[in-house]
């Protein structure tokens, strides 16, 4: 809800979606309070899904600007024990997920795009793909990795067609996926992390509100960190 919250606080009008239909009405109830918000329940981890929601999307306007692919699961379990669906499981929803929706969503994207203003897709990435974390998880990582790749890919082929594809890669944020984590260890990573602290709503708001403004209108292809410093400078996490 970071990234909706700051794009409806920058003037967007947003379609959220998550699977479980209560989820979405909660997330619509408090998101509402910023501006126009509208939820499709969908389970992104399902080609056909993607492209209902694309479909209902496209029903309601026939532009879309900006493309956030924010979906993502975490499956974490030993090596010796680690299951092929938890290859499966978040390989479809962190990697295929995007695909398919940029594939569906595409015409409504080619039809925003301008030479000087290009619609953005801007996928979350995770800088688990960036550096080897002391807790390893062996699918999740592997599929921002592919992400981060995935997004290199798109920018050099739909630049030309006035969209651009960038990346964000979160660290350590309070969200319901790190909660375990977080409980855990968090003060842990804060102090490893050169800024001391972790993430903040603003932090991820501020970069989406970014890469979807003028401002970000020239880049593509691009991998930002947003992570207090920790993949590039600290020992880990």
């Amino acid at each position: 809800m970071m990234i909706a919250r700051g794009l409806l606080q920058a003037g967007a009008r947003v379609v959220i979606s998550s699977r479980k239909a209560d989820t979405c009405a909660e997330a619509q109830h408090l998101l509402s309070e910023f501006g126009d918000v509208q939820a499709i329940p969908a389970d992104l981890s399902r080609h056909d899904e993607c492209q209902r929601l694309a479909d209902l999307v496209e029903v309601d306007s026939e532009r879309l600007d900006i493309l956030v692919n924010n979906a993502g699961a975490m499956w974490r379990e030993p090596l010796e024990t680690f299951p092929d669906e938890a290859w499966d499981a978040v390989i479809d929803l962190n990697l295929k997920s995007p695909f398919w929706l940029v594939q569906a969503l595409l015409p409504a994207l080619r039809r925003a795009g301008t030479a000087d203003d290009p619609a953005r897709i801007i996928n979350i990435g995770s800088i688990a793909a960036i550096h080897v974390a002391e807790s390893p998880n062996y699918s999740y990582a592997s599929s921002k990795a592919a992400l981060h790749q995935l997004t290199r890919v798109l920018a050099r082929e739909l630049g030309p067609q006035h969209v651009t594809v960038n990346a964000v890669a979160p660290g350590p944020f309070p969200s319901q996926m790190m909660a375990s984590t977080l409980d855990a260890i968090g003060d842990t990573i804060a102090a490893k992390a050169p800024l001391r602290r972790l993430g903040r709503d603003d932090d991820m708001a501020g970069i989406a509100v970014f890469l979807a403004s003028r401002a970000g209108s020239y880049l593509t292809g691009t991998i930002i960190p947003v992570d207090g410093g920790i993949a590039t400078t600290a020992s880990g996490t």
